[in-house]
């Protein structure tokens, strides 16, 4: 149901932009009237002061929030929105070619064959022209009626250089938790292992999935309990629109509960950023292989879109997957693949193009 999001008096920032347009749509949570923004990254303590919070991180950047005065908590459908009117399908580049993808995806099976990793998440980004900002809601109702995702979002923030804000305009059909936090307790659900149906899942996604699902565990104890951490679905197969997942569950009790102490945002934060699932094994040297190799940055893509109700001590974080931004004057949207030695470099390619071609189609006109 409505409800103002509490929030302490206006300082000199938030009085500055407690009359901002903006706008954000989670499933089950809708909000407008932005109070005020802050890099998260820079300064987590911002959530010691309450509020609801909309949260894109990038993946190799900011950790970006926008606190919302007015939030509606009812599980409504959003479908007022004009036409989408999106690039041509043949406008849409992208930022490693079939050769270049390749060339990378053998790197990383040379890196894992000398012992360096053991995983890592290869990704391009592909961008088309858009010169006028559109409109979100259009893109965002689209995808909901093409592809409904568990943890669709929708974040349209125009920028405002006053106050050091960069704005930002997304839409996400994103089908993977990365954490939801109530109760004292974390979840997680990494994704990994595509194909286009159930008999196309092979022993390699099945072995990447329990690789990164260890790794995602490993992060959760860096913030939980001692013995409290425990995989509770391991290998589940998933169906979404045009394509299957494996996906697991790793569950734990936080050391500190965030409705009670909200310093535990912090180490929750740096402890599950960037997710596992999109980074790779060990992550700290998957991270510098993924910079060496990919040509342009990931931003939001990867990172994580979601909320963080700092009064109540609960968040649901999506690992930003089959995610759209516009900044510049371009569109664009990230897709990947996890990269083992038991990887075939021309099956990654097509895999990346599996999981991009049903959206980029909606998006396309």
């Amino acid at each position: 149901m409505p409800h103002d999001a509490s929030h302490p008096p206006p300082t000199a920032s938030t009085a500055a932009t407690a009359d901002r347009p903006g706008r954000a749509w989670f499933r089950g949570a809708h909000a407008k009237g932005i109070i005020d923004h802050v890099d998260l990254r820079a300064d987590p303590g911002a959530l010691s002061r309450g509020g609801w919070w909309a949260v894109v991180a990038e993946f190799d950047g900011p950790i970006h929030a926008w606190r919302f005065a007015h939030v509606d908590t009812s599980d409504r459908v959003v479908r007022d929105a004009g036409p989408w009117q999106g690039p041509a399908p043949l406008d849409w580049a992208s930022s490693l070619d079939r050769l270049g993808y390749v060339h990378a995806v053998q790197h990383v099976r040379d890196a894992v064959r000398e012992g360096i990793v053991y995983q890592v998440n290869v990704c391009r980004v592909l961008s088309a022209p858009m010169p006028q900002r559109p409109d979100p809601a259009a893109l965002a109702v689209r995808l909901a009626r093409g592809n409904p995702a568990p943890y669709a979002a929708m974040l349209d923030v125009p920028p405002l250089a006053a106050v050091g804000d960069p704005g930002c305009w997304i839409v996400s059909a994103s089908p993977e938790l990365s954490i939801e936090i109530s109760g004292g307790q974390i979840t997680s659900g990494p994704i990994k292992g595509t194909a286009s149906e159930e008999s196309g899942l092979l022993e390699k996604d099945r072995a990447e999935n329990v690789m990164i699902t260890d790794l995602v565990r490993n992060d959760l104890q860096r913030v939980c309990a001692p013995g409290t951490v425990a995989v509770t679905d391991l290998l589940r197969v998933e169906h979404h629109p045009g394509l299957v997942h494996l996906v697991s569950r790793v569950q734990g009790r936080l050391r500190g509960d965030p409705a009670t102490d909200p310093r535990a945002w912090a180490e929750i934060l740096a402890a599950a950023h960037p997710p596992g699932s999109v980074s790779g094994a060990p992550k700290s040297t998957a991270l510098q292989l993924i910079d060496s190799l990919e040509t342009v940055a990931r931003g939001p893509y990867c990172g994580q879109i979601g909320w963080i109700d700092a009064d109540r001590g609960t968040a649901r974080l999506a690992v930003g997957i089959r995610t759209f931004w516009w900044s510049q004057g371009q569109l664009r949207f990230g897709t990947g693949a996890g990269i083992t030695w038991g990887s075939e470099p021309e099956r990654e390619w097509e895999e990346t193009e599996l999981k991009a071609s049903r959206l980029i189609g909606l998006t396309s006109t």
